[in-house]
This record gives structure tokens, sequence and C-alpha cells, in this order.
């Protein structure tokens, strides 16, 4: 009966990060123009609007190696926030490279380097999903399988 109420905990925890990290990319790639969203009804849709599609990004590309690492977390009772602090923007880059939006072969004159703007983006998302997901059921990781309910 404890592991149905920790699997809605996760669901629930997952769909908070989520959002949160929509809002980030929001924030991120629109911030900018916030005072002329804020006077235009319209284009407040618009953002809100980004920041909800937005939030479903996070989810959807990396979605099974979240699933492994929550269920690893799980399984050893992994609750620190520094393992949730650097495992989501790890995942975030996996997703990122393995997509093919991050090209570390640029071609240009004015190479960057590796860590570019973009890069930098996903890593913000990346930590703001875990570590949201942290406060909500990062940790109490593996409680479930504790007799004393801690």
């Amino acid at each position: 009966m404890a592991l149905i109420g920790r699997i809605f905990v996760i669901f629930f925890a997952f769909l908070i990060a989520s959002m949160a990290a929509g809002m980030t990319a929001a924030f991120g790639l629109l911030g900018m123009d916030w005072p002329v969203v804020h006077g235009d009804p319209v284009a407040r849709g618009w953002f809100w609007g980004f920041a909800v599609v937005g939030s479903g990004l996070p989810v959807a590309a990396g979605f099974l190696p979240l699933l492994l690492l929550i269920t690893l977390a799980e399984m050893f009772r992994l609750r620190s926030v520094l393992f949730y602090g650097l495992a989501g923007p790890a995942i975030m880059l996996l997703a990122y490279y393995g997509s093919g939006l991050g090209n570390p072969y640029a071609e240009s004159i004015d190479y960057a380097g590796p860590l570019t703007r973009d890069t930098e983006f996903v890593i913000a998302i990346g930590v703001v999903f875990g570590l949201v997901y942290w406060a909500i059921a990062g940790r109490s990781a593996g409680a479930w399988r504790d007799r004393s309910g801690r």
C-alpha cells in the first residue's frame, strides 16, 4: 500500500518539476521581453502558453533516463540534494546532445567552446527540475521500504 502512495508522490513531483522547468524555459527565452508582454494580454497568453508547452519538453526529452534514475534512487534510498541537483542537468545534457540539438562541431569561425548560452540554458533547466523533484519526492526516496514510515 505504501508503494502505491509513493508512486503517486513520484508522479506528482515529476509533474510539478516539469512545470517548474517549463517556467524556467519560458523566462529564460522570453524573460527580456517581459515588460512588453506584461502590458499586452495576448502576448501574456502566448508567454504562458509557451510555458505550458515548454513544461512538457523536459519530460519528453529525458523520460526514460529520468524514470531509470528515479527507480535507482528509490531502490538505493538516495536522498542527497547534491545527487538530484547534479542528476537533473546530467540527464538534460544527455537529452540535449543526444537529440542532435547541441552540435559540438559548430562550423563557425567564432566558436565559443563547449559551454555556450544554449548549454547553460539546458543546465539551468536541469538544475531546476532536479531540485524541485528533490524538494517534493527526493527527500524521502525509499521511505516506502521502511517499516517505521520515516
